[in-house]
């Protein structure tokens, strides 16, 4: 029997990273999933590979007629969200000085305006006792340089989680954060700078880590499982650090 049987999940950026080995986690534990991503192709790759108890949804999250669209199919189909795992973001390595309006926006669009309407627009639908996951960074407590933006979009997560949580508990929904550290995705080669540079940063950063390496995309989709699962029935509004102890230090 799996700690999700029988759930219906949405999971955002849903197509690599920790979005697809979440997906694939929800569904070796009984979750059917709505899975949505921005880039069609690498969206149905992704479905085929978790198989049949997934569907994918082609959206951008920081549009809220895709997202609309995605409610309107879960509804029809299903009738009720369980757990949705607000994954959606993008990266950003930029040198203070030199922070484009337009970047500034995409940035703060995804990560955080797509994130709260992701939420908010699943209300109601969420079956009481349902779980939302919000993907915060642990880039707000560690941070560093080139991460202006970035962290204070993520900033804005665990403080929406807080507030949420007050808000909801009437509607006996959990609202809580799974942070990670530097995890081996994609998103480190998506960042516009030169390989060398990136590389640098990703070296600096694993330096801190007392585990002495990134963090594997499945390691952070069993933390997000535990979130969505009955397990974690008592925790609500924490925010959870899943980055190789870089935040005890």
């Amino acid at each position: 029997m799996g700690k999700l049987d029988g759930k219906i999940a949405v999971i955002t950026g849903a197509s690599s990273g920790i979005g697809l080995a979440t997906a694939k986690e929800f569904v070796r534990e009984g979750a059917y999933v709505y899975m949505m991503a921005r880039r069609q192709k690498v969206l149905d790759d992704a479905v085929a590979e978790v198989g049949p108890n997934a569907s994918g949804v082609q959206g951008d999250v920081s549009n809220l007629k895709d997202l609309d669209r995605l409610y309107a199919q879960i509804a029809q189909e299903k009738g009720r969200i369980d757990v949705v795992f607000a994954n959606a973001a993008v990266p950003a390595l930029e040198l203070f000085g030199e922070i484009t309006e337009e970047k500034y926006d995409l940035i703060f669009n995804i990560n955080l305006r797509g994130l709260l309407f992701t939420a908010q627009k699943a209300l109601p639908l969420m079956a009481s006792g349902g779980s939302i996951i919000l993907c915060g960074s642990n880039a707000t407590t560690v941070t560093g340089p080139m991460l202006t933006t970035y962290s204070a979009s993520k900033a804005g997560v665990r403080s929406f989680a807080h507030t949420w949580t007050q808000e909801w508990k009437d509607r006996n929904l959990r609202v809580n954060v799974v942070s990670p550290g530097p995890t081996d995705t994609a998103i480190f080669r998506g960042t516009g700078f030169p390989e060398e540079m990136v590389q640098g940063f990703i070296d600096h950063v694993v330096g801190k880590v007392p585990a002495g390496r990134m963090g594997r995309p499945e390691e952070i989709a069993k933390a997000v499982t535990f979130l969505a699962s009955e397990d974690s029935s008592f925790i609500r509004g924490v925010e959870l650090f899943v980055d190789g102890g870089m935040t005890s230090l």
